[in-house]
């Protein structure tokens, strides 16, 4: 697959990245292969969290082929979304996308996936779908899981935006990998994020930054971000609120 844009964009956010005082934590990364497939599933905590998810690729010198909401993939963003080769998901039509997914797998390319499909308000892992089991067993290349925590100061749901402050630390921790046999997805995706909510506890212990009272940690380890069930109830308002604005456009 040839990458024109995609190398000078990362050294570019790099540059960024240093410019602006950020950190990074890592580890686990040498669990991505240099070479096969592999399928590299994150949490989601923030709009940006793929834009730094790829950075733990880098020890492998691998780049890593995002799916992401087909929206990405209009105007200007869209030919950049499409030149690093990412695959645009629609969720009322998954199969186009999942089907492209375990192409690249089989092809040799490292596949990543936001398993829990949409941005986890109580900062916890939330329920996964299956898909990324599925793809790893169809594909039979390992399944990796995979952390960020800190991407949620930048952007993400309900909290304004803050890409100005200096000095903020982006943790990346990858897990060893999974393998499965897509036998039974639903027990192999718990352990999936079984593994996901060990590696979240190492990045919540770890980060240079308390957790204790603070909007962007889980209320289990001291924050004020909602719990589980808080953060369901908003989801589920949120879903209700967009569904009311279709049926009003199509009036």
């Amino acid at each position: 697959m040839r990458d024109i844009t995609y190398p000078p964009v990362i050294v570019t956010a790099k540059t960024l990245f240093k410019l602006s005082g950020m950190k990074f934590q890592m580890s686990g990364t040498e669990h991505i292969p240099r070479t096969g497939g592999a399928v590299l599933a994150a949490n989601h905590i923030g709009y940006v969290d793929f834009v730094f998810d790829g950075l733990a690729a880098q020890p492998s010198k691998r780049l890593v082929r995002f799916m992401a909401k087909k929206e990405a993939f209009e105007g200007a963003t869209g030919k950049l979304m499409r030149s690093f080769h990412h695959i645009p998901v629609d969720r009322a039509q998954g199969e186009a996308s999942y089907n492209m997914a375990v192409d690249y797998l089989r092809d040799g390319e490292v596949v990543g996936i936001f398993p829990e499909a949409t941005i986890s308000r109580s900062m916890e892992i939330k329920e996964l779908k299956t898909g990324a089991v599925r793809m790893a067993a169809e594909a039979g290349v390992p399944l990796i899981p995979m952390v960020t925590w800190g991407t949620q100061l930048l952007k993400t749901k309900d909290h304004p935006s803050d890409f100005t402050s200096r000095g903020r630390t982006v943790a990346l921790h990858v897990g060893a990998p999974l393998e499965v046999t897509g036998e039974d997805p639903v027990a192999e995706t718990q352990k999936l994020r079984e593994a996901m909510a060990r590696l979240l506890d190492k990045a919540i212990t770890e980060y240079p930054v308390s957790p204790e009272g603070q909007w962007w940690a889980p209320a289990r380890h001291g924050g004020t971000a909602p719990t589980p069930e808080e953060a369901a109830r908003l989801d589920a308002e949120e879903l209700a609120a967009r569904a009311a604005r279709r049926a009003e456009r199509q009036d």
